[in-house]
Protein backbone atom coordinates (compact mmCIF):
# COMPACT_ATOMS: atom_id res chain seq x y z
CA UNK A 1 0.00 0.00 0.00
CA UNK A 2 1.07 3.54 -0.58
CA UNK A 3 0.90 5.84 2.44
CA UNK A 4 0.59 9.60 2.65
CA UNK A 5 3.45 11.50 1.07
CA UNK A 6 3.63 14.06 3.90
CA UNK A 7 4.17 13.42 7.57
CA UNK A 8 1.94 15.17 10.10
CA UNK A 9 4.70 17.67 10.90
CA UNK A 10 5.27 18.42 7.20
CA UNK A 11 1.53 18.90 6.76
CA UNK A 12 1.40 21.37 9.69
CA UNK A 13 4.37 23.32 8.31
CA UNK A 14 2.84 23.47 4.83
CA UNK A 15 -0.51 24.58 6.27
CA UNK A 16 1.14 27.32 8.33
CA UNK A 17 3.10 28.56 5.29
CA UNK A 18 -0.04 28.63 3.18
CA UNK A 19 -1.89 30.65 5.83
CA UNK A 20 0.96 33.15 6.19
CA UNK A 21 1.22 33.41 2.41
CA UNK A 22 -2.50 34.15 2.15
CA UNK A 23 -2.28 37.01 4.66
CA UNK A 24 0.86 38.36 2.95
CA UNK A 25 -0.90 38.22 -0.42
CA UNK A 26 -3.76 40.36 0.89
CA UNK A 27 -1.35 42.82 2.57
CA UNK A 28 0.90 42.96 -0.49
CA UNK A 29 -2.09 43.69 -2.69
CA UNK A 30 -3.02 46.63 -0.46
CA UNK A 31 0.56 47.91 -0.66
CA UNK A 32 0.54 47.78 -4.45
CA UNK A 33 -2.85 49.46 -4.70
CA UNK A 34 -1.82 52.25 -2.34
CA UNK A 35 1.45 52.72 -4.23
CA UNK A 36 -0.44 52.91 -7.52
CA UNK A 37 -2.78 55.51 -5.99
CA UNK A 38 0.18 57.67 -4.97
CA UNK A 39 -0.06 57.24 -1.21
CA UNK A 40 2.68 58.42 1.13
CA UNK A 41 4.85 55.81 2.87
CA UNK A 42 2.88 56.33 6.09
CA UNK A 43 -0.43 55.82 4.32
CA UNK A 44 0.97 52.74 2.61
CA UNK A 45 2.10 51.30 5.96
CA UNK A 46 -1.35 51.90 7.44
CA UNK A 47 -2.98 50.27 4.42
CA UNK A 48 -0.71 47.23 4.76
CA UNK A 49 -1.47 46.92 8.48
CA UNK A 50 -5.21 47.18 7.98
CA UNK A 51 -5.07 44.74 5.08
CA UNK A 52 -3.07 42.26 7.19
CA UNK A 53 -5.79 42.42 9.83
CA UNK A 54 -8.47 42.02 7.18
CA UNK A 55 -6.57 39.10 5.64
CA UNK A 56 -6.34 37.41 9.03
CA UNK A 57 -10.08 37.86 9.58
CA UNK A 58 -10.82 36.56 6.08
CA UNK A 59 -8.56 33.54 6.66
CA UNK A 60 -10.33 32.76 9.94
CA UNK A 61 -13.72 32.99 8.22
CA UNK A 62 -12.73 30.77 5.29
CA UNK A 63 -11.16 28.12 7.54
CA UNK A 64 -14.24 28.06 9.77
CA UNK A 65 -16.51 27.75 6.73
CA UNK A 66 -14.43 24.90 5.30
CA UNK A 67 -14.53 23.03 8.61
CA UNK A 68 -18.33 23.27 8.65
CA UNK A 69 -18.61 22.01 5.06
CA UNK A 70 -16.57 18.86 5.69
CA UNK A 71 -18.65 15.72 5.99
CA UNK A 72 -18.70 14.29 9.49
CA UNK A 73 -16.18 11.59 10.25
CA UNK A 74 -17.54 8.08 10.94
CA UNK A 75 -17.03 8.43 14.69
CA UNK A 76 -19.00 11.73 14.81
CA UNK A 77 -22.08 10.53 12.88
CA UNK A 78 -25.33 10.10 14.74
CA UNK A 79 -26.53 6.61 15.22
CA UNK A 80 -30.25 6.12 14.81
Amino acid sequence: MVGPSLSDEDRRVASRRLKVGFVLLVAGSAALVSYQAGASPTQTAVAVGVAALAGTALLWFVLRLLRELQPPSPDRRRRY
